[in-house]
């Protein structure tokens, strides 16, 4: 991709798989050589949720709810056929081809290769993946492909609402179906602590900020001031989860490459599903882009924090999620250049 077409995009963001394997091998070497460190941590726990881990994922999600803006939902009306396209695609489908997928490569391609216990804690991660569909970087993906960008913004609103009531029931009933034993109370909390929490933190912040100093500074000033915030946090739980992980890692290197492929499929299949939908309803590309890539994406840090609060950080399942971190940038600007090339499948102007 040209450097002009990736403008929407920070560096940290750009590079992030590059970050992610340099955070892995640090993390594994802590791991193996330096054992005491994950030792250590792991002593700071409560309920079953390591205390560093939720800090640095507090201070992954609050930024991302900043961008939140749900005075956005009064034009949800505009265009109604494409969030109809992205709810059903998100909610109704996804979880579900991801369980599919994930069942499919985990217990049958895969069979020989994968122990039946740590197959079933992946096909765990692959479900939290995908019942948590895009909420922020969405935004940098609908930039790099000119989508409508108040449609995205409603698109952001209305999934970060409908996370709130949907995630924990489809995640306990396909991890359920799965024999997967689900603490419902330890996903509840988990979903109150990294969502409910932070969102309802970036909306006091949006009102209090807005009110106090105006929309153009909380936009352009208060906003950017937690532009690496996020990516520190993220870079710095994955190599707390990778020196839990240390071992495991290194007695099974390949099984890395094992969970991608089920994810890179599922990304690829979901987009697909979206995008050609919008085609076959006529969409215009700056509505039917965006809808296809909220649905590939996957809101990693909220799977990655799902993961660990209920089945801990040495877990197959924490491992899957961090995984889909790994894969989510090349994958997604892959998708991008799709949507790009194929801009002339579709209408101009506004629905």
């Amino acid at each position: 991709m040209s450097k002009a077409k990736l403008s929407g995009i920070g560096f940290f963001e750009r590079y992030l798989t590059v970050w992610v394997i340099l955070c892995m091998i640090v993390g594994v070497l802590i791991g193996v050589y330096l054992p005491g460190v994950p030792k250590f941590l792991g002593k700071f726990e409560y309920a079953s949720v390591s205390i560093p881990v939720a800090i640095l994922i507090w201070l992954m999600i609050y930024p991302m709810m900043l961008k939140v803006d749900f005075h956005s939902i009064k034009k949800v009306g505009q265009n109604p056929r494409g969030l109809i396209v992205t709810w059903v695609t998100n909610w109704l489908i996804k979880p579900f081809t991801m369980y599919g997928i994930a069942v499919f490569f985990f217990y049958v391609v895969f069979k020989d290769m994968i122990p039946a216990e740590t197959a079933k804690y992946y096909l765990a991660g692959a479900v939290l993946l995908g019942a948590a569909p895009c909420t922020a970087m969405v935004f940098v993906w609908s930039h790099l492909t000119k989508g409508n960008p108040a449609y995205t913004l409603v698109q952001v609103a209305t999934n970060d609402l409908i996370i709130l009531v949907a995630f924990v029931p489809i995640v306990a009933f396909l991890l359920g179906i799965s024999d997967v034993k689900v603490p419902w109370m330890t996903l509840f909390l988990s979903v109150v602590l990294f969502v409910v929490i932070p969102l309802t933190a970036g909306w006091f912040s949006r009102v209090i900020i807005t009110k106090n100093r105006g929309l153009d500074y909380f936009e352009n000033t208060y906003i950017p001031k937690f532009s690496n915030v996020t990516i520190g946090g993220l870079l710095l739980t994955l190599i707390i989860i990778f020196s839990f992980q240390g071992q495991i890692i290194v007695d099974n290197p390949f099984n890395i490459v094992l969970i991608a492929i089920p994810l890179i499929i599922q990304t690829f299949f979901i987009f697909f599903v979206a995008y050609t939908w919008a085609r076959i309803w006529k969409l215009p590309h700056n509505i039917a882009a965006p809808a296809g890539m909220i649905g590939a994406s996957n809101f990693f840090e909220l799977a990655v924090a799902v993961a660990i609060s209920v089945f801990g950080l040495e877990s197959g399942a924490t491992i899957v999620t961090v995984v889909g971190v790994l894969v989510e940038v090349p994958v997604m600007l892959t998708l991008v250049k799709i949507a790009n090339n194929t801009k002339g499948w579709f209408k101009e102007g506004k629905e």
